[in-house]
């Protein structure tokens, strides 16, 4: 059987990070949802300049709009709120044959607007009215002003796709706006079956900051009478910090306070595991897959990692609840060697920012060149 096809029977849904105009006029997308199991999307600046800049399939759209003589920023927005419109449109029986669990397709606000609460949810009532579909996941990251957004959105019936988590707090945080949220909803009145959000967890950049530290440590101590050991750390932050998230999911899900929401009909926040390509060589390709496979979670993964997983993946059940004592180790050996993760964390989350924004405007600028 597909190792893909597979999740979905030990509870986690796959998605797909990667979003183009080719793959919705192929049958791609949903050749994937039909036959491999694929459970959503995530669209990103990323894809959509590549794809725009090595290909003609935005061309026609970009030059009728620029004949009418609309603005970059209406240009970008019509050409990503089509191509996500229409991916909806190809989810859409899933979404309603799931009641809702499945086929959402993300995207994201600017990321210029991270640390501003008030513009954050001003873009995004503005993206999800553009779309105009049930389907829609609004990607907000999940900074301290994200976090306001992120609860008043929901509140609103806007379904949001949390990003840029790194930290085990900044989830707790985001996971404890989504209870308040659908604490209001329930107090206003208002339905809870029908709200949706996934908090997005990175991965692979956790492990590439750490391990650039600890490697630091081998060549100063030449790992002789180091204790613990730092080589026998590399590349183990990342997924030990994953499982323990999952830990905190399973504690939220097990309590009172989210038994009465769920009698309601609320559906759980799910963690969903991004960043999920492996950056060194060294490492297994399926590394950030076949550790994390629990249910109620979701994998995003680019091409590479999908091909990868399908070809010679394994999975199992519920392998993210496996290794809690050994997980909880790493973290503490990193603090006994003076690695400060906190500060790692921190520092990812700007880096992520910063990183957003790049791509972001690479692709505004694209299109301004192409409108000229």
């Amino acid at each position: 059987m597909n190792p893909l096809r597979q999740l979905s029977d030990f509870g986690q849904s796959w998605w797909i990070d990667n979003l183009t105009r080719d793959m919705l006029r192929s049958g791609d997308l949903e050749r994937r949802w039909r036959q491999d199991g694929l459970r959503g999307v995530t669209s990103n600046p990323a894809i959509f300049h590549k794809a725009i800049s090595r290909g003609h399939a935005y061309d026609e759209q970009m030059h009728s709009l620029a004949a009418k003589g609309r603005s970059v920023q209406e240009i970008y927005e019509e050409i990503v709120t089509t191509d996500v419109r229409d991916a909806c449109d190809v989810l859409r029986s899933l979404f309603d044959r799931t009641e809702g669990v499945h086929g959402h397709v993300s995207l994201e606000v600017s990321p210029h607007l991270a640390y501003d609460t008030t513009a954050s949810i001003s873009e995004a009532r503005h993206l999800h009215e553009k779309v105009g579909r049930p389907n829609v996941y609004i990607k907000i990251p999940g900074t301290a002003p994200g976090v306001a957004a992120i609860e008043e959105l929901l509140f609103q019936g806007i379904h949001v796709n949390v990003t840029l988590l790194f930290a085990i707090d900044a989830y707790e945080a985001v996971a404890e706006a989504y209870l308040r949220a659908l604490e209001r909803r329930l107090e206003a009145g208002r339905a809870l079956h029908d709200i949706s959000s996934v908090a997005s967890f990175f991965l692979s950049r956790i492990d590439t900051l750490v391990d650039k530290t600890l490697e630091s440590r081998i060549r100063t101590e030449n790992g002789v009478g180091a204790e613990p050991r730092p080589q026998e750390l590399l590349g183990k932050t990342a997924i030990a910090n994953a499982k323990l998230a999952y830990q905190r999911y399973l504690a939220i899900v097990g309590s009172e306070r989210w038994r009465r929401l769920a009698e309601r009909g609320a559906h759980p926040q799910r963690l969903l595991w991004a960043s999920t390509s492996t950056k060194n060589p060294r490492y297994s390709d399926v590394m950030y897959v076949e550790p994390l496979i629990g249910r109620d979670t979701v994998n995003t993964m680019p091409d590479e990692t999908l091909a990868a997983f399908a070809d010679h993946g394994k999975a199992r059940a519920d392998t993210v609840e496996e290794g809690i004592a050994e997980a909880r180790a790493v973290l503490a050996d990193l603090e006994r060697l003076g690695i400060d993760l906190k500060a790692i964390t921190d520092q990812l989350e700007r880096e992520g920012v910063q990183k957003f924004i790049e791509p972001y405007d690479a692709l505004l600028d694209l299109i301004a060149a192409k409108r000229g």
